[in-house]
């Protein structure tokens, strides 16, 4: 089965789900005296997203032979709190582009985008607790807390060259893999999976999102704009220490520093910086270095799953995690 496949053929097992998981989103998102919400929310929600995390969501609790109704609201408080970090992520970056599309800030404005994420979060929060249980609540609800906690982090470790493998990698697990993770755990202990069961798939998620954040910075400077739903570069011209960058500076020689210091520290860019950059990247083997980190990732989720029952659902979630790195290997 190939890769893409794989993520077909999960859409296609829980298609049932996935059309509650969107009707009870549409409920959620609406607002009988502020109609800007559902707009704003809409535009995203709307714009063409794959759903992986609430995927991943269904997909834990059938694993584990969940048959109740709290796997969907679970997956829809997954999506409300990504769509929430989108919402946010946005402003902090002052992105115009997102999915393809003008970003939400960009069509209405900052304290819009803002306030309607706090909207979605608050909304999550009540999806969480109809569920009833306060291990679930308590996994998504720390989620929210590191995600919140790893976006800080960026703020002050983006544009310092001083920035390193080991707080890109809190970074990226806070702003993130912690979302992954919960979403596969959550749908585990909603399913009163077996201890060991919802580890695993905790460990699953977590390598997961590790690996498809580290892809997603790669592709800012080797990808194709309409796959990626933003321009390339994005990340050079915002001056993200990705981990492409990281790697670079780390074998950069004085002339090499200095064009990384002007570019990302000073923000004084010129027209041919982006392609320098990505040359230097190619002379030191950046690009691939970042290559092999995914897959290395993607090694961990797959090896997380042996901890579990052999199922079909087990099987597609192996090949999902190929799926996400086919787009570099």
């Amino acid at each position: 089965m190939s890769e893409q496949g794989a993520f077909e053929r999960l859409q296609a097992l829980l298609h049932e789900d996935m059309e509650a998981v969107n009707h009870l989103i549409a409920t959620r998102m609406a607002s009988e005296h502020a109609p800007r919400i559902p707009e704003v929310t809409a535009h995203l929600v709307n714009a063409g997203g794959k759903r992986l995390r609430p995927l991943l969501t269904l997909a834990a609790a059938r694993l584990c032979g969940y048959d109740g109704p709290h796997h969907v609201g679970l997956a829809a408080t997954v999506e409300f709190i990504h769509t929430a970090t989108l919402l946010h992520d946005d402003v902090v970056d002052d992105s115009d582009q997102r999915r393809g599309r003008p970003t939400a800030n960009l069509l209405w404005d900052n304290p819009s985008s803002v306030l309607v994420g706090d909207y979605l979060f608050a909304r999550s929060f009540q999806l969480m607790v109809e569920t009833g249980s306060l291990r679930v609540l308590s996994i998504l609800s720390n989620a929210a807390a590191v995600i919140a906690e790893g976006e800080v982090l960026q703020l002050s470790a983006a544009q310092n060259l001083a920035t390193g493998r080991d707080i890109y990698m809190k970074v990226i697990r806070g702003k993130t893999a912690a979302l992954f993770a919960a979403a596969t755990e959550a749908g585990a202990v909603i399913a009163d999976a077996p201890e060991p069961h919802a580890e695993a798939l905790r460990d699953y998620g977590d390598a997961l999102g590790i690996a498809f954040q580290i892809v997603d910075d790669l592709l800012d400077y080797g990808g194709v704009t309409a796959s990626l739903g933003k321009n390339v570069g994005d990340d050079f011209r915002e001056r993200k220490m990705s981990l492409p960058v990281i790697l670079a500076v780390e074998q950069a020689d004085a002339e090499e520093r200095a064009f990384w210091v002007r570019v990302i520290e000073r923000g004084r860019q010129e027209d041919g910086d982006l392609e320098h950059a990505q040359g230097l990247m190619a002379k030191h083997g950046a690009l691939e270095q970042t290559r092999e980190m995914a897959l290395e990732e993607i090694g961990k989720a797959r090896a997380a799953l042996d901890g579990l029952p052999e199922s079909e659902l087990r099987a597609i979630l192996g090949d999902l995690a190929d799926f996400v790195v086919s787009r570099v290997v």
